[in-house]
């Protein structure tokens, strides 16, 4: 009888993710196996795509210089867009930690405002600020900072400062949950003991924020690799990246195969920088907390 009721407790678990394990086979992982059996299909130009496999489309993106650049500026820019979270957000959210409760809940509702606005609609509404005409190029150059309107559109410029200002609650909100475990007293004391703010901020804040700073910057950096309505509107037809070139095979050179070899050697890109980041992440947690 015991060992009944303990089978049925093992299997409870099973059953109640049950439903969860449903959905992510039906929404993603049978739409990704689709997409990566599509990429070894033949396509002609003429009849579309034809049940015959092939490798050619993986080989045409690995010995053709056009997409090396394409992943090559892809990754510049998310590095780039990480960088840049990564040095406005840590300060920001040490600056919100010493904040009183009231001024934090306002600064945090300010932060996370981009996430409430639909992308498209925040999107265009940079895009307007960015014209040549615009209220940035206005006030520059009413100050006297330029000599002319700067280009901040259909430039990578533009896609980067967009880019930061949709991920960066991302990145504080993964250094939040790191500030929430400081142990404040290791610092006084280094202090007490004579050590300059720099020294305590390098040698002992920063390594204990280091595993939430790390999970932001993974989170950030994919997100920005795989981001496609900035690059689309604020880059234009001037500034590809990896996921706008895949719009173009699907949607206006209509060779699926392609596209798809591209999206799944994105997604495989991707997956490689997180599960590697992670592994340095576990390990910077083992060594700050052990």
């Amino acid at each position: 009888m015991s060992d009944a009721v303990n089978d049925q407790r093992g299997r409870a678990p099973l059953f109640l993710s049950l439903p969860a394990i449903l959905l992510f086979t039906g929404l993603l992982a049978i739409p990704l196996v689709l997409t990566l059996t599509l990429s070894f299909h033949v396509f002609d130009g003429m009849k579309g795509i034809q049940p015959a496999l092939t490798f050619n489309h993986y080989l045409k993106v690995f010995t053709d210089g056009y997409y090396y650049e394409l992943f090559l500026r892809t990754a510049g820019m998310s590095l780039c867009v990480t960088a840049i979270c990564v040095l406005i957000g840590v300060p920001e959210t040490l600056i919100m930690s010493r904040m009183r409760p009231a001024w934090r809940g306002t600064f945090f509702v300010v932060i996370l405002g981009p996430l409430l606005v639909s992308v498209v609609v925040r999107t265009l509404g940079w895009e307007i600020l960015f014209g040549r005409r615009g209220p940035i190029n206005d006030a520059l150059v009413s100050l006297h900072l330029v000599d002319g309107p700067l280009r901040l559109m259909f430039s990578m410029t533009g896609i980067v400062i967009v880019l930061v200002h949709v991920l960066l609650p991302f990145m504080i909100i993964a250094v939040w949950g790191a500030v929430q475990k400081l142990d404040k007293r290791i610092a006084y004391a280094a202090r007490s003991l004579g050590a300059s703010p720099e020294k305590v901020f390098f040698r002992i804040t920063l390594p204990q924020l280091m595993p939430g700073l790390l999970s932001g910057a993974i989170v950030v950096f994919t997100l920005s690799a795989s981001a496609f309505a900035t690059p689309a509107i604020i880059g234009g037809r001037r500034v590809k990246v990896v996921t706008t070139a895949i719009y173009d095979e699907f949607l206006h050179s209509m060779n699926w195969p392609l596209g798809a070899t591209i999206a799944v050697l994105l997604l495989i890109g991707i997956v490689c920088i997180v599960v590697g980041s992670n592994r340095f992440v576990e390990r910077r947690f083992k060594q700050v907390f052990s």
